[in-house]
């Protein structure tokens, strides 16, 4: 049977450029669609090669913004036919005081009506009900879990072992990796890679390299695992001030499009609306990819901050 590989995009404004002063136009344009490689040439290469990606879209900054900015990205996304799910950084939402970054800092009542809220806007945003949720910064608990099942969502993406126990706060085990039908519904982890001597390192876009993510789709599709999720941002082919697109990171995006487009025998990109049936009964072995993939993406990283973050 063919594993399925859920290429996953945080779609989000930044709070950084809102504290900055940027108003939504400007926030959008170094957030959403920075240096040219953002959400638009993200569609366009993902059309290019016949996958399909979920966008996880935070609809919060309609709290400071209104709801234009939030329409703009879900209509591109749509239109481009691919999937919009639940983002959420509660920072936006401020009830006096300190803004809380984390919902885990949240009671579970709290917690759920926060994204009852959220996905109230991201509907009136024109997004379908969503079914999957992402916590942003990947800061959810198993309160999270039960107030995303009380309010009739079936999948969850918020689990990082690499991240844990904070502020990723699930009680999961590391090695956990494959779905699992927990506190009332599918969690699918972000998939990890066994860097060294027990050490995790999360399969994000900018914190792995190309040689690491293909072993591990490699190993991946070997052993059968059912779901490989792979995480990435809207921005994150571009420097962090949104104003230079990084060559590395977009030409390792390039990179896995493209094997994921000549591999499809092995390894089918999927919507969360494809896995109705997902097992969740696996345990699947942490790829190791090697000393050798991870001194790439060591090099790589120092001399991407080098060129486009002025600073090693």
């Amino acid at each position: 049977m063919t594993g399925r590989v859920l290429l996953t995009v945080d779609t989000e404004l930044a709070w950084r450029h809102y504290q900055a002063g940027l108003g939504w136009e400007e926030n959008y344009a170094r957030s959403v669609e920075p240096a040219g490689v953002g959400l638009a040439y993200q569609l366009d290469r993902l059309a290019r090669h016949g996958l399909k990606a979920c966008f996880f879209v935070d609809p919060m900054p309609a709290c400071r913004y209104g709801l234009e900015p939030v329409r703009r990205m879900v209509g591109a996304i749509l239109e481009a036919g691919q999937e919009v799910q639940l983002h959420l950084h509660p920072s936006w939402l401020v009830r006096g005081g300190e803004p809380t970054f984390e919902l885990t800092g949240l009671d579970e009542d709290e917690q759920r009506a926060l994204i009852a809220t959220a996905r109230r806007l991201l509907i009136e945003a024109g997004a379908p009900p969503p079914i999957a949720f992402r916590a942003g910064s990947f800061g959810a608990d198993d309160a999270t879990l039960r107030a995303l099942a009380g309010l009739g969502f079936r999948f969850d993406s918020s689990f990082n072992a690499g991240h844990s126990p904070w502020p990723s706060a699930i009680s999961l085990p590391p090695w956990q990796v494959d779905p699992i039908l927990y506190q009332g519904i599918v969690e699918c982890p972000v998939s990890q890679l066994d860097e060294r001597d027990g050490w995790m390192r999360h399969l994000q876009l900018c914190a792995v390299s190309f040689a690491e993510l293909r072993a591990s789709l490699a190993a991946a599709s070997a052993a059968g695992q059912p779901l490989v999720t792979i995480v990435s941002h809207s921005f994150e082919l571009a420097s962090r001030d949104g104003l230079k697109a990084n060559r590395i990171v977009g030409r390792r995006f390039e990179r896995l499009c493209a094997w994921l487009g000549g591999n499809r025998d092995r390894l089918e990109t999927a919507h969360f609306a494809d896995l109705a049936g997902i097992r969740t009964d696996r345990r699947s072995p942490l790829p190791r990819p090697g000393n050798w993939r991870r001194f790439e993406r060591l090099a790589e990283q120092a001399l991407g901050n080098l060129l486009y973050e002025g600073r090693l």
